[in-house]
């Protein structure tokens, strides 16, 4: 059977049993529906990083080693301001926040640390809980105290717990750190972490003087996944409002007729029912990747049901009954449907080639997803279209809009048909010009920057402050992530993402394994940190020891016995000194540094500010590389960069796997329905276009690839040939009985409307997400409406001159040719 043949026949059936396929799709939705209660959420950065090497590692540290590596999941850093966080009043402050934290069981709280314990051990090393410390600070006269403080600041912890504004002289600073270390299970929940924080936050607001948000900050992965849903909730109060109210106005616009519009919004409901019942039922979760999949299926939705009813409606006037006018126009558009669905499912589906598995998901969900669409407007929406008139046949006062948009002659037809007035006149000069632009934009566009951070999901505070200013409900709720961030990055030596962790994954108790160790700070790359000695600033094992060494002569002889080479690194029976380094005072900071089973080893290297991530990256792969040792760079910035060269390596993927199977299934379609191959590739001009346009536009406005809008650059390939499809196909139909420049005009008169009335009302529904409070999301809105706006333009301008020139080309090819 011929490929046409069956697109015809489901034409057929879908009206010849319209109330059957009606009961067939309620039924199917309520199956879906059952899916929409086991959709989770997942938001923030983690989605991201859950495949990447470095995010594998730094995993492994966590568990290993008793400090952290940039943010773990299960610790959370409280800041705490004061005019001096090193006088008597603060430190007992910290310490009274330490004990009820630490008191309370409910938090699930292991430990608890601060500068305020090492001043505390230094006046009673018997003081083991926050209480006793607490005594050992309020009891201590003040030079006990200021003798303790000097103590404690030997070049350890203590500089990291305190803000780098801290004079040893005056013994002042204005910020504290406190890291809290809680007691849970790798496979503890969002939710279950989420609560854990809420009520820390609450604790540490109950602490007379502290306030959570003004002199008091909670940073954690729960804190931080609760305002990120705080951020997609206010931002869906505000643009999913405004979002429906413009649809609902542009599709009234497009429809002129209540009832029309309430069938096509249905299927557009179902379409997302769908949607989420099969992310429901695969265990998909919401993501913030996944959020870009319902504009792309409301837009392609929009677009299916304005080209159904305006078809239907120009065949309604020749037909005499409401059947016959909807088969003949579903057997012209089920062609094209068809083509777009198919094309735009491989758009889509070119994301399984991204290495990240959040984008993998997209691909998925995103390919099923138009395939519910085409099912519900290829089949549903005609029955309901049928049933619905066949019921209004008896009440003529129910027939509202019954006309196409346009019609040819109109002035709207007229003012889309400068794309065929182009290509009456110079359309070779005209197509050379737009494929010349077109290349200068995508290699202008091939240098679109790459971001991925925390902080891109977090708006200004200037953005802030526009919400504020709206009434309930829609004003936002407070955010504490952007203000903890800035005092990380300005009072400490270590940010977010600040220096980077290598990792021996390896057993370091071979001689000359510390000797090995010791090289990994010779020769420092550019991008590290340099001691005044010319090696790389470091944190080890090797500086536990070199500490010790100074503090403890015992301790300083054994180690000198144990090094054969005279270097001050152990290079013989290292375990000997281990096992005292074990028995010593610095035995919680060793455990930062070598593992219980000295199965593994990590060492803290301090980067240059001024050095970009890309750089310091490299530098710490090359580093790892020429060490005997087996090491694995790790850190927020090496994580963040593998995510950047994951994201960008997955659009280009991305790209090239659409591209080509797009092409492949353009010119098999057009062989298979329309018997011309060579249209399928005349496609794809107009396609290429909308990717150039889009790709310059990313530069030009500054928006970098994220992995948000990764998947913008194969999308753009699907959204380009659902416009350019209908243009094409309504082309072939028309061009059967008559010349090409009478089909162009009588497809701009037919399907331009439809394409306008498209155009138009997925742009300004999507559009507004420009308003949103996420950035990421304000970015996906500016590219997805301009993606659409460069198809519509593509395929009514740039179309007629491909068709013309082809045909001219055709015209002088020897008959066998011609008709390819």
């Amino acid at each position: 059977m011929r490929a046409d043949h069956v697109v015809e026949r489901l034409a057929d059936g879908t009206v010849d049993h319209a109330r059957a396929v009606l009961v067939a799709t309620a039924l199917l939705s309520v199956v879906f529906a059952g899916g929409l209660g086991l959709v989770d959420q997942e938001a923030g950065t983690d989605q991201f990083t859950e495949e990447v090497p470095a995010e594998d590692a730094r995993q492994q540290v966590d568990d290993e080693f008793a400090g952290t590596v940039g943010d773990s999941d299960t610790s959370a850093q409280l800041l705490i301001e004061a005019d001096n966080v090193v006088a008597r009043p603060t430190l007992l402050r910290i310490l009274e926040t330490q004990r009820r934290l630490e008191d309370d069981g409910t938090l699930r709280i292991g430990e608890t640390t601060s500068h305020a314990d090492r001043i505390a051990a230094e006046l009673d090393p018997d003081a083991e809980t926050p209480a006793d410390r607490r005594r050992a600070i309020e009891t201590a006269t003040d030079r006990e105290l200021a003798t303790a403080i000097s103590a404690a600041d030997d070049g350890s912890t203590f500089d990291e717990q305190v803000s780098t504004d801290y004079n040893p002289t005056t013994g002042r600073a204005s910020t504290a750190l406190v890291t809290i270390e809680y007691d849970l299970p790798d496979s503890v929940t969002t939710s279950r972490l989420q609560t854990l924080q809420a009520d820390s936050a609450a604790t540490v607001d109950g602490v007379g003087g502290l306030e959570i948000g003004a002199n008091a900050y909670l940073f954690g992965e729960g804190i931080l996944q609760t305002e990120i849903t705080a951020l997609l909730t206010d931002t869906a109060i505000v643009v999913f409002p405004a979002a429906l109210g413009l649809i609902l106005l542009f599709l009234l616009v497009a429809y002129r007729d209540p009832v029309d519009l309430l069938v096509g919004l249905s299927a557009l409901l179902l379409t997302l029912v769908w949607t989420f019942g099969f992310m429901g039922y695969a265990g998909i979760p919401f993501s913030d990747a996944i959020v870009s999949v319902f504009p792309l299926l409301l837009a392609v939705g929009i677009d299916f049901g304005i080209h159904t009813i305006n078809r239907y409606r120009e065949a309604r006037p020749d037909e005499p009954t409401v059947e016959t006018a909807m088969t003949n126009a579903m057997r012209q558009l089920n062609t094209a449907f068809l083509i777009v669905t198919v094309t735009t499912v491989c758009s889509f589906a070119a994301n399984l080639a991204s290495p990240l598995g959040s984008l993998r998901e997209f691909g998925i969900v995103a390919a099923v997803g138009m395939i519910a669409t085409f099912v519900l407007f290829v089949v549903y929406l005609p029955a309901a279209k049928v049933t619905v008139d066949r019921l209004r046949e008896g009440f003529p006062g129910l027939a509202f809009g019954t006309t196409p948009i346009i019609s040819e002659g109109s002035r709207l037809a007229r003012g889309l048909g400068g794309g065929v007035a182009i290509s009456r006149r110079a359309p070779v000069v005209f197509l050379g010009m737009v494929l010349l632009t077109t290349a200068v934009a995508g290699g202008y566009g091939a240098g679109v920057d790459t971001e991925f951070s925390e902080e891109a999901f977090f708006p200004s505070e200037t953005w802030i402050d526009r919400y504020e200013r709206l009434p309930e409900p829609f004003a936002p709720s407070q955010y504490t992530f952007i203000e903890t961030v800035d005092i990380l990055e300005e009072s400490f030596d270590e940010p977010i993402g600040g220096g980077v962790t290598l990792y021996v994954d390896q057993p370091v108790r071979r001689d000359d394994s510390l000797e090995r160790i010791d090289r990994l700070g010779r020769d420092p790359p550019g991008s590290f940190a340099e001691t005044s000695a010319g090696r790389a600033e470091t944190e080890s094992i090797l500086t536990v020891i070199e500490r010790q060494r100074e503090a403890d002569p015992a301790f300083d002889r054994l180690v000198a016995q144990h090094d054969r080479l005279g270097t001050g690194v152990p290079d013989r029976d290292i375990e000997v000194v281990y096992d005292a380094l074990d028995d010593s005072p610095r035995a919680e900071e060793a455990d930062r540094y070598l593992s219980d089973n000295r199965e593994s080893a990590r060492v803290d290297v301090a980067v240059d500010p001024d050095a970009d991530t890309a750089t310091i990256v490299e530098d710490a792969e090359a580093v790892a590389a020429r060490s005997p040792l087996s090491v694995v760079p790790t850190g927020e910035r090496v994580v963040q960069q593998q995510v950047i060269d994951a994201t960008l390596d997955s659009a280009i993927r991305s790209l090239v796997v659409a591209f080509g199977l797009t092409a492949i299934v353009l010119v098999g379609s057009y062989r298979l329905l329309e018997g011309r191959t060579v249209y399928g590739l005349l496609n794809l001009v107009p396609v290429l276009v909308t990717v150039g346009l889009l790709l310059a536009s990313m530069r030009l406005l500054g928006i970098p690839l994220t992995p948000i809008n990764a998947p913008i650059l194969s999308i753009s390939i699907g959204l380009g040939v659902d416009y350019t499809v209908h243009f094409v196909h309504r082309f072939v139909d028309e061009f059967e009985t008559a010349g090409v420049s009478e089909a162009l005009a009588a497809t701009i008169a037919g399907t331009g409307g439809a394409l306008t009335g498209s155009m138009v009302t997925t742009v300004s529904g999507i559009g507004v997400l420009v308003i949103a409070l996420i950035p990421l999301i304000q970015e996906f809105g500016i590219l997805i409406a301009l993606g659409i706006g460069y198809a519509f333009l593509a395929s009514i301008l740039v179309t007629p001159s491909v068709i013309v020139v082809w045909e001219r080309i055709a015209g002088a090819l020897p008959a066998s040719l011609r008709s390819v």
